[in-house]
């Protein structure tokens, strides 16, 4: 066989390149429309990707859910029981299909779990709890390594979630738009983003500051387009529905990275203006953390001002990260940059504070956990132990295992729980599954401890 390039046989590839040949194969010099052009195709491609998940009509759906997995999974009966009480209540719902296994879907499986809430044993956990009259858990979800999972984490979670019977809500502060893509979002510009509830922050300090400068008699800053526009923003009108009847969205595109550019623009005109409250802000005031049990915030791989507002607001910090050196520096490495972020504001902020003789203002998480994704045990197990003693109580116990199953749904665009276990063998599905079940209980363990410290706390003060 004769080798290419002219090399000899045993000699490495990168030997003896022709200059002259490689010239050959090369295309004209490449200016920037070319980018364009490349970006075309590759919406196209992402589009006829995306929709591989979707129904023939573009809709993406969300399937329905054997008497099996219901038994299995969400609701703490036995097959048999639960089709004595279909059979005793026929106004409940009686899912679809032949013989003993019925299919239901979520929103007849969401009723069935307040019957059985109202009805069942005293000693079955139906429905999930949350304590009456607190707000809701905000979850972050952040790294500035990309590729350790944090939108595949924060999707599952969202999804495990909505299977316990929580109302969810996804904001999705990546402009690269995965997390809108997995919910079958539709964002067509900015101000369907997270972007205008920045602008309505920065608008509603700019009126208070406005007020402050005409009182004095001081010029005050004008409003542009975009700030107008904001104020009439109510952020719950951002929100839209997605395939699964408890998980609402807050999606994301590509315009949503201008606010990397245009907040520090607009902290230059009213330096006042606490930039990281935006987010938590437009949360409290929309009543979202009324209508909603948990909120999962997935962020871009950097920590811009995005990230920060994402982690200003979040109650639990999860940070995903590979069981190798580079992600573990890396995590170490972010942690330090939210050490040297945070501190710096509060420095700042509380310098003002106490010469206006105002209390101290400090940052604070009910829980951060580091949590090891695409874990190979085979492979990955010593480095592993290493991160889990240098982070110690930052991480948590379990490994999210990789696992045929996990890879099969990523390419479909789909989340685990979106797959059809009828497309697997039985065991193949119970492991994929198991792997975001044993995160997800992890997780649920952190929600529920800070909700029930809150209410003890809550219940002290009142």
């Amino acid at each position: 066989m004769k080798p290419g390039n002219g090399s000899r046989a045993g000699v490495p590839s990168y030997f003896n390149i022709d200059p002259a040949k490689a010239a050959e194969k090369l295309s004209e010099p490449i200016d920037t429309t070319r980018f364009a052009k490349a970006a075309a195709f590759a919406a196209r491609g992402r589009d006829d990707l995306a929709k591989r998940g979707y129904a023939p009509d573009g809709q993406k759906r969300l399937r329905s859910f054997s008497t099996w997995e219901i038994c299995r999974y969400l609701i703490p009966v036995a097959p048999a029981h639960l089709r004595r009480v279909l059979k005793a209540n026929p106004e409940l719902p009686q899912g679809t299909g032949e013989g003993g296994s019925k299919w239901f879907t979520l929103e007849e499986i969401l009723i069935l779990r307040d019957h059985f809430a109202t009805e069942g044993a005293a000693n079955r956990e139906y429905r999930a709890w949350r304590p009456e009259g607190l707000p809701a858990k905000v979850v972050a979800v952040a790294n500035f390594k990309g590729g350790v999972g944090k939108t595949s984490t924060a999707a599952h979670l969202a999804m495990s979630a909505a299977l316990d019977g929580y109302k969810v809500l996804v904001v999705d502060l990546d402009s690269q738009g995965s997390m809108t893509s997995i919910m079958g979002g539709k964002v067509q510009d900015e101000w369907q983003t997270a972007f205008p509830l920045l602008a309505r922050d920065f608008a509603r300090h700019l009126e208070a500051e406005n007020k402050v400068r005409a009182a004095s008699g001081d010029p005050t800053i004008p409003f542009d387009e975009t700030l107008t526009e904001a104020l009439t923003i109510d952020p719950a009108s951002l929100i839209q529905p997605t395939h699964w009847p408890n998980i609402d969205l807050i999606g994301a595109q590509l315009n949503l990275y201008w606010s990397e550019f245009q907040v520090p623009v607009w902290r230059m005109q009213a330096r006042t203006w606490p930039l990281w409250d935006s987010l938590s802000n437009a949360l409290t005031e929309g009543g979202l953390l009324d209508r909603y049990d948990l909120i999962f915030l997935d962020t871009p791989p950097a920590l811009g001002y995005l990230t920060i507002n994402a982690l200003a607001a979040a109650d639990i910090l999860l940070v995903p990260l590979g069981a190798s050196f580079l992600e573990f520096d890396s995590t170490g490495r972010f942690f330090d940059m939210i050490y040297s972020t945070f501190a710096s504001i509060e420095e700042g902020e509380n310098r003002m504070r106490r010469s206006d003789g105002l209390p101290e203002m400090r940052f604070e998480w009910d829980a951060v956990r580091a949590l090891i994704t695409r874990f190979d045990a085979a492979q990955q197990s010593d480095l592993a132990n290493v991160i889990q003693a240098y982070f110690g109580d930052f991480m948590t116990t379990y490994r999210q295992d990789v696992t045929a199953m996990v890879g099969q749904a990523g390419e479909q665009v789909s989340g685990i729980y979106e797959a059809d276990y009828r497309d697997f063998n039985r065991d193949t599905y119970v492991r994929g599954r198991e792997t975001f079940d044993r995160t997800w209980a992890e997780v649920k363990d952190l929600i529920l401890g800070t909700w029930w410290r809150d209410q003890q706390m809550a219940n002290a003060e009142g």
